[in-house]
């Protein structure tokens, strides 16, 4: 009985959250190790099929820089990165293409249409949402160093990703921007998920990482921030708190928020039910970003 109590209980604290934000588009960013774990993956888009289900519209951009990485050295092509960017060539670029459309985007569109959802594959061998222009990074002296086919997005098509949300499909889009040219370029996904978050003027951003949110202490478990400003955000960065691959997602959280979107959250995708936990109840688990 107390058990059941429990399970009524959590339905009611969640209700209130379904009712505000019924209608809200939600941008979720899929990546790190929950890209290599079938049923990892499956128990998280089942959320995202819940979160669809009870009216919200969910938006998702994937990752795959672990496939990716393997996919080249069966090739025999040693990955380089400059500055923490993948340099991308263009026999790189048909390896990063063939993983993130042809295996990882087209597998999430499966499984979710397997729950019973419809979803569309939004990339660059079908219907591209991203538009963008070739990057260089400053480099000494300077000059500028180039990374080969990657690139930053210029436009988002905004239009075609709500007349989907209001259809009830979810759109699954792999980062790959196409230029004016019609070269396309390989863009960082968490970066892709901050820029389509502002386009959409999302009410959320959910960024799904390795680990629980962001921490005061690294390496300590109990030191978790659940919520900081973007202040707060940009100050741990400057002096190191924040780093590696946790600063393209903070980034990502402060670039949305500056444009308009509601709240960022980074937490791990691992955990079971972490995406509901984070929207639907009071706490959360992971960390909240925002304005004030």
């Amino acid at each position: 009985m107390e058990e059941a109590i429990g399970k009524a209980n959590a339905l009611i604290e969640a209700l209130s959250y379904i009712r505000r934000f019924r209608g809200r588009i939600v941008v979720v960013k899929l990546g790190g190790s929950l890209m290599e774990h079938d049923q990892s993956q499956r128990e998280l888009l089942t959320d995202v099929v819940f979160m669809a289900t009870v009216g919200m519209q969910p938006v998702l951009i994937h990752g795959g820089g672990k496939s990716i990485n393997e996919a080249m050295q069966k090739a025999g092509i040693e990955p380089q990165f400059v500055q923490g960017i993948r340099y991308t060539d263009s026999r790189t670029l048909s390896i990063v293409e063939h993983v993130l459309v042809n295996e990882i985007n087209k597998r999430i569109v499966e499984t979710i249409q397997q729950l019973g959802v419809h979803a569309m594959g939004l990339h660059s061998l079908s219907s591209c949402v991203l538009f963008g222009k070739q990057t260089r990074l400053p480099g000494p002296q300077q000059r500028q160093l180039d990374v080969g086919l990657v690139g930053e997005i210029t436009s988002v098509n905004a239009h075609l990703l709500e007349v989907l949300c209001r259809a009830g499909t979810i759109p699954v889009i792999a980062p790959i921007a196409i230029d004016r040219a019609g070269q396309k370029l390989n863009v960082n996904a968490d970066t892709a998920a901050g820029t389509v978050a502002a386009a959409l003027q999302a009410e959320k951003l959910v960024m799904m990482s390795d680990t629980h949110g962001i921490f005061s202490e690294p390496g300590n478990p109990e030191s978790q921030l659940s919520r900081l400003n973007a202040a707060r955000a940009q100050q741990l960065m400057e002096d190191g708190t924040i780093h590696s691959g946790m600063l393209p997602k903070v980034r990502a959280c402060l670039a949305a928020l500056a444009a308009g979107v509601g709240r960022t959250h980074i937490i791990n995708g691992g955990f079971p039910h972490s995406l509901l936990l984070e929207i639907y109840t009071q706490r959360g688990i992971g960390t909240l970003i925002v304005n004030d």
